[in-house]
Parts: structure tokens; C-alpha cells; sequence
């Protein structure tokens, strides 16, 4: 599961990780929640990188339309190629979402704690993602994406049983080419990918709120607050 997460970069910082190409005005985000427009970066029918943004929630070509509910956020990477509401996607419209860090939140005596995970040398994740079309009777249209999930390693398991994927550098090309279209090789690929070394810790409740979105989200809580 990956349900929130944060992105602060700069456009500079983004553009040394996934390459020059247009790119949207992106605000520093602490608490990027469903339903909510984000960036993905894909390869265009021209075969060039681009950052575009769209909503988080995925809305299939075949469906009635957006779900108000989170719904399809995460696809699970064991069966993505398979599900009907994902394997099209999969075949031929994949993405990366950039990232800071990612939220999730460990059981305890005293409830669920919200815990921030991002890289230990505080680089960039690239969330592995699918993104959609979809367009009603009307004309009106919408594009949408969800995070590829799959079973946590042993850094990210004592804190939730999932986590994103995240994709290498060096697997970039291979995964954004929609011109690779055999669910073998992208299966391969996505076992293959290794998440870098995390920095866990307990962050504020304050992210429990999709409204609330500041750059103290993302501070440790002191010591003497942690449960």
C-alpha cells in the first residue's frame, strides 16, 4: 500500500534524475493524498520523456468514470499484468512518479503512527506507475495513474507489509518505452528492482488529514512524543 507521500524537488534536482523535457510548475508538496493531481513523467507517441499531471486513482478507458472513493491507487505488481483493469495500462502506458519519500503507518498500543520513509541520502525516488485515458460521451476527458506495489523487503516490513516500487536509473528506458510491450521482460524488470537503503522515523498525526500540507509534516517527532 502506498497511500501518501511527498514531493519537494526542484524542477533542477527532477530534471538531473529523469532527463530535460517539459515539465508543469510543480509547488513543494508534504502530503500528496488520492484523488489528487500529481506528476508522472512517460514517454510520448514522438518516444520523448515528458511530465505531465494527472489524478491519483486510476479511471480505466472502459469505466463510468472517476471513483470519489480512493480507489486503485496501488496495483499490485504480482498481478498487474493479468487484472483487466490494469494489463492494458501495463502493456502500454507506463510512468514513473517522482518522489521524495512516502508515509505509512505502524500499529501500535497507542493506534496506527504515521512514519515517513524516504532514502537515507535523501535522493529521489521513482515510484513505478500506470496511468490511463479515460473520456465520457461528452468529450470530456481525464487522465489518472496508479503506484505498482509489492511485497515489502525487510527494511519497510517492520513498519507495513507493502511498499512501492521503485525503479533504477538504469532501468528507466526499458520501463517508460511503450514500444516494450511483452509482460515477460516487464515482469523481470520489476522483480529485478531493489529499493535504496531508507530513513524511517514517527512523524506528526497531522498527516491522518488530506487538507493538511506543510513542510513540518516530514520533521521526526522529538523523541519523548514517539510511541
Amino acid at each position: 500500500m502506498c497511500g501518501r507521500y511527498f514531493l519537494h524537488s526542484t524542477a533542477d534536482r527532477l530534471a538531473r534524475l529523469f532527463g530535460e523535457m517539459p515539465m508543469p510548475w510543480l509547488e513543494p508538496r508534504y502530503n500528496i493524498a488520492p484523488t489528487q493531481a500529481v506528476p508522472i513523467v512517460r514517454q510520448n507517441a514522438r518516444g520523448e520523456r515528458e511530465m505531465v499531471l494527472v489524478r491519483w486513482g486510476l479511471v480505466p478507458g472502459w469505466s463510468k468514470g472517476p471513483d470519489s472513493r480512493y480507489s486503485m491507487i496501488n496495483a499490485r505488481a504480482e498481478t498487474v499484468a493479468a487484472k483487466p483493469a490494469y494489463r492494458n495500462a501495463f502493456r502500454y502506458r507506463r510512468c514513473l512518479l517522482p518522489a521524495d519519500g512516502f508515509y505509512e503507518w505502524r500499529a501500535g498500543t497507542g493506534g496506527k503512527q504515521p512514519m515517513v520513509l524516504r532514502p537515507a541520502d535523501h535522493g529521489v525516488l521513482a515510484l513505478a506507475g500506470l496511468w490511463e485515458h479515460w473520456q465520457d460521451a461528452d468529450g470530456n476527458e481525464l487522465e489518472s495513474c496508479s503506484i505498482l506495489v509489492q511485497a515489502a523487503n525487510a527494511q519497510v516490513g517492520r513498519v507495513h507489509d507493502r511498499m512501492p516500487v521503485v525503479i533504477d536509473p538504469g532501468s528507466f528506458d526499458l520501463w517508460l518505452d511503450i514500444r516494450s510491450q511483452k509482460p515477460q521482460p516487464l515482469e523481470t524488470l520489476l522483480a529485478a528492482q531493489r529499493a535504496p537503503a531508507l530513513e524511517i522515523y514517527p512523524v506528526s498525526r497531522a498527516v491522518n488529514s488530506p487538507a493538511s500540507d506543510r513542510p513540518d509534516m516530514i520533521e521526526p517527532l522529538p523523541d519523548d512524543d514517539r510511541t
